[in-house]
């Protein structure tokens, strides 16, 4: 935990050691915060935008894709608070109170609703979300083990909260600014003070904290949220030291990427995104969408062949050398078609797809109706393990009547589902989140295996 400290105060003093940024570069930096945090806090407890369509919603005001009303605002809303946490961090003559944070849960929550809840005793029930107030009801949370875990009660509740408001404001000149805002984090968690909001609300708590002490926010990566919960665990086993360097790997993230975008490295292909969301923004206000036909199938397999599919390959290459062998697979209509090894390369050229300029695998689309495409990896033979030794992931595009969607499983059990109209494409972005998500759920996977 010292070393990763150590890394941030370096990395603190290095910061300042440069020439400030330009006003260019510190706007396309904290554009690349925003994005990322609201993104990432948000996906972590459900929120199915994806990152392209979260900047095409926050940096436009415009939306695209098949999503409930409610995760749009909640975008929105997290947004908001995200500022407002910015704001009050850099007046430094105002001070944290409960009442900001209760701010917090009613900015993020919007207004009241219904939601499924688990009762004291394990059974299902829908209970009314209040905004902006302490639970009124005992909440708790299913573990992996099937066991229930109760958070603080009600009763306690506005105790262990003006308890904890007491602790930072003995705290915050002691502890180093990443533990303080890790040990926030935590103790907040273990209260759960509002019926709905609290993951989201004790990390922007703890970017505040970050960012009163002259730090970079961090991201928690939802693509990383194993590691996170597997750190939050150990602190709720007494110890903390995991959990507190985890966060501080985060800030060096962070502090990497301010130093990059203060010398006037690229921190991201800005320039693209701008394109790809031009592009969109024609797509969305072109006329009618178009319907499934033969040509649109050909069409989108086709980039999904070049643009999609060999990332998703990459990061599944990435892992060859855990294993004794690797195989793929492809079905048509749940029929298997062909057999390779080793990953051969598969596309290599549109013409490669098919035997003419229309055809997928050997097969006309005009002469049979495409419904269904799976491509299935199987790694074969993990290293020093006996008992489950293989691990298959699946990538489905399905054809629907007036949507595509692309699936990814791993050992049956989804992990990744969008939907686009035939007229759009995914961005290179989500392409990019794509496959981080599922190198990261691999990753996870054979750590099961090997422990």
């Amino acid at each position: 935990m010292q070393h990763s400290l150590d890394i941030v105060d370096d990395l603190t003093t290095q910061l300042k050691s440069l020439a400030p940024i330009s006003t260019e570069n510190l706007k396309k930096l904290n554009k690349k915060f925003r994005m990322e945090f609201n993104y990432n806090s948000n996906h972590m407890e459900g929120n199915t935008l994806t990152y392209g369509e979260t900047e095409l919603l926050l940096l436009f005001g415009d939306t695209k894709g098949s999503h409930q009303l409610r995760e749009y605002e909640e975008m929105n809303a997290h947004d908001a608070a995200y500022q407002m946490i910015e704001a009050w961090a850099l007046d430094l003559e105002r001070p944290l109170t409960e009442q900001n944070i209760k701010e917090l849960n009613k900015t993020i929550l919007i207004r009241p609703f219904w939601k499924e809840a688990i009762t004291a005793n394990g059974q299902e029930t829908r209970r009314e979300i209040k905004v902006g107030n302490y639970k009124e009801y005992p909440n708790s949370v299913r573990l992996s083990n099937g066991e229930l875990f109760e958070y603080a009660s009600p009763t306690d509740t506005p105790i262990l909260m003006k308890e904890l408001m007491d602790w930072y404001r003995t705290e915050v000149d002691k502890l180093h600014p990443v533990t303080l805002a890790a040990m926030f984090h935590y103790k907040f968690v273990c209260i759960h003070p509002f019926d709905d909001g609290n993951g989201r609300i004790a990390r922007l708590l703890m970017n505040y904290v970050l960012l009163r002490n002259g730090l970079p926010p961090v991201v928690i990566k939802s693509a990383d949220k194993a590691a996170y919960l597997r750190a939050l665990h150990f602190a709720d086993i007494g110890d903390l030291e995991p959990f507190i360097e985890y966060i501080a790997d985060q800030v060096i993230w962070s502090l990497d990427l301010s130093i990059k975008a203060t010398k006037g490295e690229a921190i991201e292909e800005a320039s693209d995104l701008q394109k790809e969301i031009s592009l969109l923004n024609k797509r969305l206000t072109s006329g009618s969408q178009q319907r499934k036909h033969p040509a649109v199938v050909y069409e989108v397999f086709t980039w999904f062949s070049k643009e999609v599919w060999p990332e998703i390959r990459k990061s599944l290459k990435q892992f060859d050398s855990l294993f004794g062998e690797s195989k793929e697979y492809y079905f048509i209509n749940n029929t298997r078609q062909v057999f390779t090894s080793s990953l051969a390369d598969m596309f290599k050229s549109p013409n490669s797809l098919g035997h003419n300029k229309t055809e997928i695998f050997g097969i006309d689309p005009y002469k049979e109706a495409i419904n269904q495409i799976d491509w299935k990896t199987t790694l074969y033979g993990l290293k020093g393990v006996v008992a489950s030794p293989e691990i298959e992931v699946k990538t489905t595009l399905e054809f629907n009547i007036k949507n595509y969607s692309i699936k990814i499983s791993l050992r049956n059990i989804q992990i990744s589902e969008t939907h686009y109209h035939y007229d759009d494409r995914m961005l290179k972005s989500d392409i990019q989140k794509l496959q981080d998500t599922l190198a990261k759920q691999v990753l996870e996977e054979i750590k099961t295996r090997i422990q």
